[in-house]
């Protein structure tokens, strides 16, 4: 702003006013004024008028110079800088583009559809480590291992660390900078030349100058109207959005990492069912072609046997194809060659005999436990944010700069100086024709705003399905377990019964084989059921975002 054009008028009844403290007309009062903006006592911005009012009122004395002061030409930039200084260190915090954020229009139902009954509502701290309550220390160590290798953590960790990088370049933006500059060289221009008396008059040369000069150089936007404000508080909310996304991605990592290790300890217990129900088939037919040489059977019970041996022999190949595709997985999770992991894992051991409480928490709960959720707010107040900086862009800005420094110089045929140089300048700029080009930043930030905002409300209802899918999953999964408990139960007395006909001759050897089987393959579907029950009480504590601790983003 050029002072220059700076004017000064009286507003009635405005803190800028002097009257009453002897004063009259011909007196210096009012406001600033500046061809581009509305009088400041009249401002049209919400905050920027109490904000200049505030500094006119603290700084009222630095306004209290004599009339004759003023009528002998006093220069003005020995007082105006400084109340104007302290305006616009107070206009820098006003942000009145500033957009209210639109997550408040969420209201969670009260409780869950599908939850147990008889159970009392947890602690969100109780999911912190949920994957110890089955007191596996092999899967214990497969999680630390997972959460200190895994690839994708690892990436998480990095974007953390490059958002909290760009939120202090974004908080830079609100201050000073400061620089050093020296330069020096020598010159000799053809366009310059001197005239100097001598005997034969004026003798003409362009002259060899050297030229010194070094110093500090200062430049500072004056962040009117928050502009720069509202573009920090976006970074350190993208920087927050990078925090949640690693909590996110740990909740789905442990998850992932009990869930195969569950389900590789399920196929290796039905792998050894299989077996013993293979060696039981292969059993009948030695009977069965036994018997045929003796004329008790036909080839036709033999060929069916076969069929049977053959089919449930196919069944092993499936299995022990899906046992190394987990173990494979779980070597990728934990960052280490799948080899490595083969060994660890190839040994067959039977699933966990004990599992953590089921989790109960309500759904507004939600909202604070599940990463997805924090990282959808964060994207609003990202979008909100930056549509403010984009409305900003309609309003002036102010820059500053100042220099300072030492330059010499030296030219041949005359006495060298040197001397102290400064510059002190300030520009104001404002948009007046851009062809719509802010407008449409403004519509897009805006449409952005709209998206996220919608993705928010989606996250939720997600949310809310994940966890009623995951409560039904566990239901079922232990009414079928249930159901395969008594079965095999039943299973059980029927080979006992059978075979102590058998022992006392009043049954076939076949009807052994035959109840033996059965039970062997109700004990295949009991150990699926038992293996799905420990499956969905990991996908309820994945539904509710447990697992993920906050110290894990700052190692």
């Amino acid at each position: 702003m050029n002072l220059k054009k700076l004017h000064l008028f009286n507003v009635p009844d405005s803190p800028f006013s002097l009257e009453g403290e002897g004063w009259d007309e011909g007196d210096i009062k009012g406001c600033f004024y500046s061809p581009h903006s509305n009088p400041l006592g009249n401002c049209s911005m919400r905050c920027s008028t109490s904000c200049i009012h505030a500094v006119v009122q603290q700084e009222r004395e630095l306004f209290s110079f004599p009339r004759a002061t003023w009528e002998r030409g006093m220069n003005m930039s020995h007082w105006l800088p400084i109340p104007i200084l302290a305006a616009l260190l107070n206009l820098s915090a006003c942000t009145p583009t500033r957009v209210d954020n639109p997550m408040n229009l969420i209201t969670p139902p009260k409780d869950w559809h599908h939850a147990p009954d008889a159970q009392t509502r947890s602690n969100p701290a109780d999911l912190k480590e949920w994957w110890k309550g089955f007191q596996d220390p092999k899967l214990n160590a497969l999680l630390s291992q997972a959460l200190a290798n895994n690839h994708d953590l690892r990436s998480a960790i990095a974007r953390v660390r490059e958002a909290k990088a760009m939120t202090t370049v974004a908080d830079s933006m609100l201050y000073p900078s400061i620089d050093l500059y020296s330069g020096g060289g020598r010159e000799k221009k053809i366009d310059r030349i001197i005239g100097v008396p001598s005997d034969q008059g004026i003798r003409l040369f362009t002259p060899t100058a050297d030229i010194i000069s070094g110093g500090l150089s200062a430049r500072w936007e004056i962040d009117l109207f928050g502009t720069r404000q509202l573009e920090a508080e976006a970074a350190a909310a993208q920087a927050e959005g990078a925090e949640q996304a690693l909590h996110a991605a740990q909740v789905g990592l442990l998850a992932q990492v009990a869930t195969h290790y569950l389900e590789l300890r399920g196929i290796q217990k039905r792998t050894a069912i299989l077996r013993k129900n293979i060696a039981i088939q292969q059993e009948r037919l030695r009977v069965l072609k036994v018997f045929n040489r003796t004329g008790l059977t036909n080839q036709w019970d033999i060929a069916r046997q076969e069929t049977l041996v053959n089919t449930t022999a196919g069944a092993l190949p499936t299995l022990k194809s899906a046992g190394s595709n987990l173990i494979h997985r779980l070597a990728v999770l934990l960052g280490e060659p799948p080899e490595k992991m083969q060994i660890r894992l190839a040994h067959a051991e039977p699933l966990p005999t004990n599992s953590p409480d089921i989790p109960r928490l309500l759904p507004s709960d939600l909202l604070e436990q599940r990463p997805d959720l924090r990282l959808a707010q964060t994207e609003v107040a990202t979008m909100a944010a930056r549509l403010g900086a984009a409305r900003a862009d309609l309003l002036p800005k102010l820059v500053l700069s100042a220099s300072g420094g030492f330059g010499a110089l030296a030219s041949s045929g005359f006495s060298s100086i040197a001397e102290s140089v400064y510059t002190l300048g300030s520009g104001l700029t404002a948009p007046i024709f851009n062809a719509g080009r802010i407008q449409a930043h403004i519509t897009a930030a805006d449409a952005r705003l709209d998206q996220v905002a919608a993705n928010y409300e989606k996250t939720f209802l997600l949310a809310l399905e994940d966890v009623e899918n995951a409560y039904v999953a566990h239901v079922s999964s232990l009414e079928r377990r249930n159901r395969m408990t008594e079965a095999e139960t039943a299973a059980e007395e029927a080979y006992r019964l059978v075979n102590g006909l058998y022992q006392h001759g009043a049954s076939d050897y076949l009807s052994v084989l035959d109840a033996q089987r059965t039970k062997l393959a109700v004990a295949d579907e009991r150990a699926k059921a038992e293996t799905e029950v420990y499956v969905a009480l990991v996908s309820i504590y994945r539904a509710f975002g447990g697992g993920w601790v906050a110290e894990v983003s700052h190692q």
